[in-house]
């Protein structure tokens, strides 16, 4: 790193000059033209037009073989790569299967339409602009996708209820991850995708992080729901009871981490949350324990259990990108430790010294 004074020219102009080994090898020159990029955490980027470092808007893909999952393993790599138009080739023509794995990708996908198809070629194409995308809000709604999954499992493990719905969740939650996922990695590669998004690099990462973990989440909640179907019968009252309790618990920990996260709650919230961890996790090592000893409870629920305790820490996972966050942005220093504690949220639980 280097460092330079800034001065002033005529008319009270701020100039700063260039580190002569970075100018000739962009060649730059006097009159050369380049782009300044400002960013809303602060950042100035100048930038010359030859090294322009974008995401590629077009790519053309060979299919190596005729399994379609070959062909959806490829629109999926390329919308995660933040392509914008992709065009898929099978020499030899394309199936009715393959045909079939691209209708299906393109659907569950946010964004992605077919714009031209041949006998060899398929060409899609994602019209979905940054500028129309709320990362924030779509983490909100995957929290949202994620924990109704887990209520309708737990209830499938409990009571016995089943809901046609699971499937079109699933896949809810799969396609919202997939976009989150696609416009973090477009912010890594474009300089102007991050303010196309309103995000600092430093919240859409804490973002992208989280969708990770509710991701993990819905599959937990498929999980349970999975045991909840092989059950021979269901649990005792006993257990019942201690399984509903738990999980509420558990989705309390996931929903206030989110909150923390995306702007709802404050660093008190996230501190109380790593508490109820802690202690949920405490009660599903007694559970197992209690059903290990009595021998009368199907082996599955331990499953179940296990599932439950990974939900935990996958709340607790974002709760402490939360914590992450307070000691980038100063709110648990001495100073703000005080304020932060004053204004949490009336129903929080008081914090941990």
């Amino acid at each position: 790193m280097e460092t330079r004074k800034i001065q002033t020219v005529g008319g009270g102009t701020y100039t700063v000059s260039l580190p002569k080994e970075w100018a000739e090898s962009e060649n730059c020159t006097a009159g050369t033209t380049v782009n300044l990029h400002t960013h809303i955490d602060g950042l100035l980027v100048i930038q010359t037009p030859e090294s322009q470092t974008t995401a590629r808007n077009r790519v053309e893909l060979e299919a190596g073989t005729d399994d379609p999952a070959e062909i959806e393993q490829l629109l999926r790599a390329a919308y995660a790569a933040g392509v914008e138009s992709v065009v898929l080739e099978v020499p030899d023509g394309y199936t009715d299967e393959q045909l079939r794995a691209i209708e299906r990708v393109t659907r569950n996908l946010t964004g992605v339409t077919v714009a031209e198809e041949t006998e060899t070629q398929v060409t899609a194409q994602t019209l979905l602009d940054a500028g129309e995308v709320s990362v924030r809000q779509s983490v909100r709604q995957l929290q949202f996708v994620a924990l109704s999954m887990h209520r309708d499992a737990m209830a499938a493990l409990t009571t016995g209820t089943t809901s046609d719905r699971w499937a079109d969740r699933d896949e809810q939650a799969d396609r919202l991850h997939a976009m989150i996922d696609r416009y973090f990695e477009r912010g890594l590669a474009r300089l102007d995708e991050i303010d196309a998004l309103g995000l600092t690099r430093p919240e859409l990462f804490s973002l992208w992080a989280t969708a990770n973990e509710l991701e993990r989440v819905a599959d937990h909640a498929e999980r349970i729901g999975t045991v909840a179907d092989q059950l021979d019968g269901q649990p005792g009252r006993t257990i019942v009871t201690a399984l509903e309790g738990i999980a509420q618990e558990v989705r309390t920990v996931v929903e206030d981490a989110v909150r923390v996260i995306i702007g709802d709650a404050c660093v008190a919230t996230a501190r109380q949350t790593l508490a109820t961890r802690r202690a949920v996790r405490q009660r599903i090592t007694d559970l197992d324990r209690q059903l290990f000893e009595s021998g009368d409870a199907d082996y599955r629920l331990t499953r179940a259990l296990d599932s439950l305790s990974r939900t935990a820490e996958h709340g607790g996972n974002i709760a402490e990108f939360g914590l992450r966050m307070a000691v980038r942005d100063g709110a648990l220093t001495a100073d703000n430790a005080g304020t932060d504690e004053a204004n949490a949220p009336s129903s929080t639980a008081e914090t941990e010294s």
